[in-house]
């Protein structure tokens, strides 16, 4: 695979991106490619002075797109170029940086790395999901992380009914409840105490939110099921449910609505340097083997 052109994709908003978007463009020119900024990124960093593309100019005429920012930048960028099957290489702007694992500080050496052929290449898989009331389907969308149905105020909890391919699995009043990709395994599915499943796992992860029956546990389901969950009470209070895809919320389900939940056909392309570790980065991020006498020295 040869970087010609790569894009550069900043976090939302952030107005402090000019001297490191400059200094990562100019390393990559070094390398040889040409650089294209983000439209965005380019307006909110002040850069006017380069080539600039909205996302799918970027799908359809880069060959990598470096995205600095946090987890959250990434998500955004992988939902809006997933269907282009441009890979990704995430620096880390943010604080946890799951998907983001570039550090900062290592950033230029690793990106020359990448150019010049040592890396790996990785599939991650995305969610497809719908809202259906009765014929009508009100919303579809797909998400890297998960798609979470929770109470959308401060009733009571929500009542679910889970099927799996057409196979009623069980009926849970909770919360909420998240769908989770292996990638989201550790987003809001590790919060709710969901188990970490390795990215590449062609599997859905189920994990109830504050269930009432402390019995409802996190279910590992294949990558190829299909799983309903229909909304059967709002609880006492009539205050609402809410669906989330990667947060990006609608709101204003009512009791009957089915939200239906697969594997997406398309996939996330990742791009890491070479000797990358998922976990590596879960000792890092989690502080796994850190102890109380660590903290000193």
């Amino acid at each position: 695979m040869h970087f010609k052109s790569v894009a550069i994709i900043g976090r939302y908003q952030d107005s402090g991106l000019d001297a490191p978007v400059r200094a990562l463009a100019q390393t990559l020119q070094r390398a040889g490619c040409q650089v294209i900024i983000e439209a965005d990124t380019a307006r909110y960093a002040g850069i006017n002075d380069m080539a600039t593309r909205s996302y799918d100019e970027i799908g359809t005429s880069a060959d990598l797109a470096v995205i600095m920012g946090g987890d959250g930048t990434m998500i955004g960028a992988a939902r809006k170029l997933a269907n282009f099957r441009v890979p990704l290489i995430g620096i880390n702007h943010g604080r946890l940086g799951f998907i983001t694992d570039i550090p900062l500080t290592n950033a230029h050496e690793a990106v020359t790395s990448v150019i010049q052929g040592n890396y790996t290449l990785e599939e991650r898989s995305l969610l497809e999901g719908r809202i259906v009331r009765g014929d009508q389907i009100l919303y579809s969308g797909i998400a890297l992380n998960d798609i979470v149905i929770n109470r959308a105020g401060r009733g009571g909890m929500i009542e679910l009914s889970v099927e799996l391919d057409g196979s009623f699995m069980h009926r849970q009043r909770a919360d909420g409840v998240v769908i989770s990709t292996p990638t989201g395994s550790t987003a809001y599915a590790l919060a709710a105490n969901g188990p970490i499943l390795y990215p590449t796992l062609d599997a859905l992860l189920l994990v109830p939110v504050a269930p009432q029956t402390l019995s409802n546990r996190p279910v590992v389901v294949p990558g190829t099921s299909t799983l309903s969950l229909t909304i059967t009470t709002l609880g006492r209070v009539q205050s609402g449910a809410s669906v989330h895809f990667d947060m990006q919320t609608l709101s204003d389900c009512q009791p009957g609505d089915r939200i239906d939940i697969r594997r997406a056909q398309n996939t996330v392309r990742f791009i890491h340097p070479e000797g990358y570790s998922f976990f590596s980065t879960l000792r890092q991020k989690l502080g796994w083997n850190r102890f109380p006498a660590d903290e000193n020295e």
